[in-house]
């Protein structure tokens, strides 16, 4: 049964409890539309030596294919840490839209500094607390909330600068998408200052992987994204 809203409500900021409970590798694919394009995007997550690797690689599909070509590929590194996930690495390649972002961002957190190359150009950003990529938050949200302690303030590196990030629970509900039927809880983050919002249609049955994914621009839904397929890795 769904949780209430005031039970979520005092989940999501509720302080750690003592057992950690860790991500869960898996794969998933999604079916994306966007406007009047459709695609597909595949996502990662695989352990490592000292945390996980995720990677998210978005392509257009069918009929999209003749409007737009190429993909949006970003790759996370990021450690398992007392409070969370920290990212160590950063890339994306964007040839699909009309930013055409080519990045690489390491983070050096003895020094304090986020930096590497975006399009060719240099780009340091100081780190003053914790702070993560745009695909690693979602993963520090996923692992906050299993483990009872989501804030609703976040920081996020935004391919070369940092922005605070505002998360808030939006509801609940049952979706039924290609991969199942699901109770699933709204999680909307929006960096301040920006048009654009994501809510994440997350299910605790799936560690809080999302089920679908909406992101909407001056209030309008502007692309959406189910869940078609989960796959956990062996062993777990």
């Amino acid at each position: 049964m769904i949780r209430t809203l005031t039970i979520l409500a005092v989940l999501l900021f509720a302080t750690q409890t003592d057992a950690e409970t860790v991500l869960t590798a898996h794969s998933a694919t999604y079916k994306v539309k966007i406007s009047v394009l459709g695609g597909e995007l595949h996502t990662r997550l695989v352990p490592t030596d000292t945390g996980f690797e995720a990677t998210h690689v978005i392509r257009p599909t069918g009929m999209s294919r003749m409007l737009a070509r190429g993909s949006i590929a970003e790759t996370s590194r990021f450690d398992s840490a007392d409070d969370g996930v920290r990212p160590r690495e950063y890339i994306s390649k964007d040839t699909l839209t009309r930013d055409k972002i080519d990045a690489a961002i390491a983070f050096d957190w003895d020094a304090g500094e986020a930096r590497g190359t975006v399009n060719g150009e240099d780009v340091v950003s100081v780190i003053d607390g914790l702070a993560h990529d745009r695909v690693s938050i979602q993963y520090e949200v996923m692992h906050d909330l299993l483990n009872d302690r989501a804030s609703d303030r976040y920081t996020m590196f935004e391919v070369d600068r940092l922005r605070p990030v505002n998360i808030q629970v939006v509801g609940e509900k049952v979706v039924k998408v290609p991969a199942g039927e699901f109770d699933v809880i709204g999680i909307r983050h929006q960096a301040e200052g920006s048009k654009r919002s994501t809510t994440l249609w997350c299910s605790a049955e799936l560690g809080y992987l999302p089920i679908v994914i909406e992101q909407h621009r001056k209030g309008k839904l502007r692309v959406r994204a189910t869940l078609t397929e989960y796959v956990p890795a062996a062993g777990n």
